[in-house]
């Protein structure tokens, strides 16, 4: 196991609705930087994965919501699938832990239509972003720069557009996450 993220603790967002691939295989890659990674959703237990339009496996939540302060938190994760940030989008809690990294410079990462949660987060103005091609016009309106490109770096935010993306996305979070923590380090 390699040791970039060694002591890094990481939050993914999501819940029932989310693009199973789009939230295992990050966790997978940050972890085996050495990172500390906790699934966080409004309700404890359990969310429910999907595989497109098939439901695919539960993912145990480690903490919900009520219980996670972002401030514990030296980055955010956001997966996809059409149901998961739409249904964060209505939760006042969800909006404000994400608001939190978009006002401290934490590093965010989202894939697919994970971006549109930043929107109501006030993430994407003057951003250069990418997403699942649905999620163009809303990034524009809200003021983002919307590319077709596999992976996307602005500043400490990477987003990629599905799941064929996450390759590259992997790699360029793990960067991101590491830079983001020597930048803070060095600020200290």
């Amino acid at each position: 196991m390699a040791d970039t993220l060694r002591g890094c603790k990481v939050a993914v967002l999501a819940t029932d609705g989310v693009e199973q691939v789009e939230l295992t295989e990050p966790v997978k890659a940050l972890k085996a930087q050495g990172a500390e990674v906790q699934v966080v959703a409004p309700a404890s237990g359990s969310i429910q994965g999907w595989n497109h339009h098939e439901k695919g496996q539960a993912i145990r939540v480690d903490r919900g919501l009520d219980g996670a302060a972002p401030e514990d938190y030296e980055a955010l994760m956001l997966p996809g699938g059409v149901m998961n940030p739409d249904a964060l989008r209505l939760e006042p809690k969800a909006v404000a832990f994400v608001r939190h990294f978009v006002e401290s410079g934490k590093p965010i990462a989202a894939i697919c239509h994970g971006p549109w949660l930043l929107i109501d987060a006030g993430g994407v103005k003057g951003r250069t972003m990418t997403s699942w091609p649905s999620l163009k016009t809303d990034l524009a309106n809200a003021g983002a720069e919307w590319v077709d490109r596999e992976v996307v770096t602005d500043n400490g935010l990477v987003t990629s557009r599905n799941p064929n993306d996450i390759p590259a996305f992997n790699r360029k979070m793990i960067e991101e996450f590491s830079e983001g923590r020597h930048d803070r380090r060095a600020a200290e």
